[in-house]
């Protein structure tokens, strides 16, 4: 049985929803972000008290097979930025369309349909949250930080940033709350 599961983007997710499992002695056959196939069915009463275990945890079954194809494009999304490896003529249609053997205008209407925001809009809110988390961790100066995420500038990334939180990257160090969102909140 495979179900689909939300808000998972990260290794530690997947361990977490594994635990979920396992605490109702579910045997599964494989676990990857955004979903979990099981050895066998499961009966109603226990998909009811896994959905609630889930929802503790800040997860969720995905029941809409549109929900579902919007969650597998954040994943690749956040998988993507993650890796810090964006060439600066990255484009999103092509990297999407071959992971999810759909026409990209297709995969575009779908999540702006369910998320009240455009593929591309979600694209840059997450690599703006990962600017910030990299500009806290002081590990890379902000013309690494532009390579890294597919900037073709350090001027386009400080734009970019400006007009997303409203501040430069310098006034956002500078700032003692730093009002990061979690990845899945985006």
């Amino acid at each position: 049985m495979k179900i689909f599961i939300k808000n998972m983007v990260c290794g530690r997710c997947i361990s977490a929803v594994a635990n979920i499992f396992d605490e109702f002695n579910i045997k599964i056959s494989n676990i990857s972000l955004g979903d979990v196939e099981t050895d066998s069915e499961i009966s109603e009463k226990h998909i009811e008290s896994i959905e609630n275990r889930l929802l503790e945890t800040g997860f969720e079954r995905i029941k809409d097979i549109s929900q579902q194809l919007v969650d597998k494009i954040k994943n690749l999304i956040i998988i993507k930025i993650g890796k810090l490896d964006i060439d600066e003529n990255f484009l999103l249609s092509k990297f999407l369309s071959p992971e999810l053997n759909k026409d990209y205008s297709s995969l575009s209407k779908t999540f702006s349909q369910n998320e009240n925001i455009t593929v591309e809009q979600f694209f840059i809110l997450q690599k703006i949250e990962k600017v910030k988390e990299l500009l806290l961790y002081n590990e890379f100066n902000l013309t690494e930080i532009a390579g890294k995420l597919g900037y073709k500038s350090v001027q386009h990334l400080s734009s970019q940033f400006k007009t997303t939180t409203g501040f430069t990257p310098t006034e956002f160090k500078k700032l003692k709350v730093h009002n990061r969102k979690p990845l899945d909140k985006v």
